[in-house]
């Protein structure tokens, strides 16, 4: 896909498709006034049978017949003037990316930017023009005969110069990183083994200029990561420790250390899953998709920032030689943690990532995992949950969810959680009561943690059982824009 920043207005545009926004109730303003004007009124007439109004996801598309450059103009309602955020924008695009596809245009121009107040404005909607026009458009047919191509090859972004390209660059760099956890996540388990990861990572470290060590079962074991280990006992692949570090930020910055969970298929082990939807296991790796994804992206970015990527990964499966219930791990912080249900092995392998991060000395840890279904229940798939220890940190990271629509809402973390998981043999147990599951599967990971913390449940928002915005089936990519956007705050960057 080709981007450039174009200053024509919206009616002089020569791509083939032309994109404009409009806020609720605003017909009388803007590109939608010039362009009825050139367009003898046609647009304005249509809106009327149509009853467009601007509404958020409106959509209304229209062939110009040789009236303008453009042949094609999507009118796309961004809703109420009052509230609208990047991702008014960003859904914008999407639904209007969805109505160019179907016209088979090879470029088109957007003219949402003409809607910003600023050039910080610019700028964002700029961003997410690009995020929700891409994020819309893909597609996943690795595995399939009959291929389903992109027709569209460029995105022009109309007006603003220099904030409207700062924002295409972001936003191009930040949908390539969603899109790879994408297709991480979409890839079957019999591929996507804990040596796949471990492969795929290594190529985009070395491709892209970021350090990556990927640890067998020996240095797993030497290294005495029980968790981890345990977890992998049933499964006949290997398991795999990626470690990856970008160090291209000041030598007195502390490193950003993210973590993801690498489950790259989860049956629940001796405590096996029912076998409905279990398929759709192969995403309890999404946190590491995650992790993988962001390391790329801000290599790419040649950020000036110091980031680790930590990500264990394993399968958990049912045999003879898998653990049980009512074993009794020890991790690398040396906290013992007694297993009573083996399909609570996400926060197993993650107790050893957590405690090896403790080892850069951070400026803040923060993971994401497909943890709980407790956290599903609470909060569905519209925002993931959000733990910690630091207000501070908490703060940020929702700051950065709700300006990427990438959302997170924080969850209690209370001594009391940490009192439900007590064990009678060991220091910890691995679950709690019914109850409060997201919040004593986070207490238990506090229990290997050092400094401060974050902790993101995203096992409501990984894996999307349909379409919505510049949402597709499968694979959400959840937690890379809004780390991406964490990261560049948190260090200065913006």
């Amino acid at each position: 896909m080709k981007y450039r920043v174009d200053n024509s207005r919206a009616v002089e545009s020569k791509a083939e498709g032309l994109v404009i926004g409009v806020f609720e109730g605003e017909l009388d303003k803007g590109d939608f006034q010039e362009l009825d004007k050139a367009l003898e009124g046609k647009l304005g007439a249509m809106a009327k049978r149509r009853k467009f109004e601007g509404k958020r996801g409106q959509v209304m598309p229209l062939e110009t017949m040789g009236a303008i450059a453009a042949r094609y103009v999507v009118v796309v309602g961004v809703g109420k003037r009052d509230g609208a955020t990047s991702d008014s924008y960003r859904y914008a695009s999407a639904v209007a990316a969805r109505a160019v596809k179907s016209a088979g245009v090879k470029s088109c121009a957007s003219a949402m930017a003409s809607l910003a107040g600023s050039e910080d404005d610019a700028k964002t909607i700029a961003q997410a023009t690009v995020e929700g026009t891409r994020l819309a458009l893909y597609n996943f047919d690795t595995f399939k005969k009959e291929k389903t191509p992109v027709m569209l090859e460029e995105i022009v972004i109309l007006g603003h110069g220099a904030a409207a390209e700062k924002g295409m660059k972001n936003g191009a760099a930040t949908a390539d990183a969603v899109m790879l956890a994408r297709d991480l996540i979409n890839t079957p388990a019999n591929y996507a083994t804990p040596t796949y990861l471990g492969n795929q990572a290594a190529a985009l470290g070395k491709k892209h200029g970021f350090k990556c060590a990927v640890h067998g079962r020996k240095a797993i074991e030497k290294m005495k990561m029980g968790g981890l280990i345990g977890v992998s006992r049933g499964s006949q692949e290997e398991p795999k420790f990626i470690v990856m570090e970008y160090m291209k930020g000041p030598k007195s910055q502390k490193p950003i250390v993210m973590v993801g969970k690498g489950l790259t298929f989860d049956s629940g082990g001796i405590s096996i899953k029912p076998a409905l939807n279990m398929h759709e296991m192969k995403s309890d790796m999404s946190g590491g998709a995650a992790t993988i994804a962001v390391m790329t992206a801000v290599a790419i970015m040649k950020l000036k920032v110091n980031l680790v990527g930590l990500v264990p990964a394993t399968e958990n499966m049912p045999s003879g030689t898998a653990t049980k219930p009512g074993d009794v791990l020890t991790g690398l912080s040396g906290v013992t943690m007694e297993v009573l249900n083996t399909d609570a092995e996400g926060r197993l392998i993650l107790s050893d990532a957590l405690a090896y991060a403790g080892r850069y000395k951070p400026d803040c840890t923060v993971d994401f995992a497909t943890l709980t279904g407790a956290c599903m229940v609470a909060l569905g798939a519209h925002c993931s949950g959000l733990f910690g220890n630091d207000d501070e940190l908490i703060g940020q990271l929702r700051e950065s969810g709700m300006r990427t629509g990438d959302k997170l809402w924080p969850l209690p973390l209370f001594q009391e959680y940490e009192d439900d998981i007590k064990s009678q043999v060991a220091d910890v147990a691995n679950i709690g009561p019914r109850g409060g599951g997201a919040s004593t599967a986070a207490a238990f990971l506090k229990k290997h943690v050092t400094g401060k913390w974050a902790h993101v449940d995203i096992a409501g928002t990984a894996f999307s059982d349909k379409e919505k915005g510049y949402i597709r089936k499968g694979g959400t990519g959840a937690g890379v824009r809004v780390m991406l956007d964490f990261i560049h705050r948190r260090a200065g960057l913006e």
